[in-house]
This record gives C-alpha cells, sequence and structure tokens, in this order.
C-alpha cells in the first residue's frame, strides 16, 4: 500500500526545526508513537506530495498554500509493507495548528541541528523470530522538560537518516 508523509522544516529565527507528532493511545496502529504527519494514499490524491499535504492538514491543520515543497526522499518500506514517500516542505511561521485529537496527542519541533548530528542516532539490535532487527532512534528532550523523552524510532528515524544522508553527500 501507498503513503505519504511530510516532513515540516519550520523556518526559525534560531535555524531549521522538524514538525513531529505523538499519535494517540487509542489508534490500532503506531499508538503512541514519534511520526511526521502523514498516511494512506487516497484514490483522489493526485500524488504522493498531495496525500502528504492533505494528511498534514488533516492530522495538525498545517495548510497546504503554507507548505513549500522542496521534494521528496526515496520511498522507504515499513515492516507493515506500506511504501512511504517523504515529502520535505519548508513552513513558513506563524503555524496555527490544529490537532486532530483522535490521531494526534501532540505536536512538538525538534532542531534540525540535533537531528542531523550523528552521534544524537542511536543503534539498536532486538532478536524478532529468532532474527536480529536493527533501528535507529533519537530520543529528544525539549530544554527545560521534565517529561521523558520523546522517543524517535523506527521508520521515522530511517527517514531521518536518510535526509542526513541526503544532506551530507
Amino acid at each position: 500500500a501507498s503513503a505519504s508523509v511530510l516532513v515540516p522544516l519550520i523556518e526559525r529565527e534560531a535555524g531549521l526545526t522538524v514538525l513531529l507528532t505523538r499519535r494517540t493511545a487509542a489508534l490500532r496502529d503506531h499508538a503512541g508513537q514519534i511520526s511526521f504527519p502523514g498516511g494512506r494514499a487516497e484514490a483522489d490524491d493526485a500524488d504522493a506530495i498531495a496525500t502528504a499535504l492533505r494528511e498534514a492538514e488533516e492530522e495538525v491543520g498545517l495548510p497546504a498554500q503554507q507548505v513549500e515543497v522542496l521534494g521528496a526522499l526515496p520511498i522507504y518500506r515499513t515492516v507493515t509493507h506500506y511504501d512511504v514517500t517523504p515529502v520535505v516542505g519548508l513552513v513558513r511561521p506563524p503555524l496555527a495548528l490544529r490537532l486532530d485529537a483522535r490521531e494526534v496527542d501532540a505536536a512538538f519541533e525538534v532542531p534540525l541541528a540535533f537531528l542531523m548530528t550523528p552521534a544524537h542516532h542511536q543503534r539498536h539490535v532486538f532478536e524478532f523470530a529468532g532474527q536480529p532487527r536493527h533501528f535507529l532512534s533519537m530520543p529528544w528532550v525539549a530544554p527545560g522538560d521534565a517529561s521523558p523523552p520523546y522517543f524517535i524510532w523506527g521508520a521515522t528515524a530511517a527517514m531521518l537518516r536518510n535526509l542526513y544522508r541526503f544532506l551530507v553527500d
């Protein structure tokens, strides 16, 4: 199945940030996980970019006309067999986000510089069905925030790593 996510790069005075969401605990798939706004392609979406923009508007209230699409990263195949197209877009503030309470528990920004620093890319290995499985994480704690870190991992971390490779190569 095809899906798209928006990788929203927010233009802030201190530098670019990446807008991420935490999915609600009630969702059937990926409950509570950190993700980009996005989802499954629908029949009336013109292309992957249209899917990403529609989903971002539905999930966090980010109007498509506020996003300057820069391009797409390579398709990422998830373990659940979705072919996800990450669409990178530049967003100029102000942001007036409206979260869809059924899907999104929180929206937050992480400095792009933090996410693009390899020292913050933690590698993990676990065993699943007798096979070693590898994944990346990028735990983020906002300055002055006493709550547990946002645990960015899985497909979201992998797509951020692909963005890193694209930017450094």
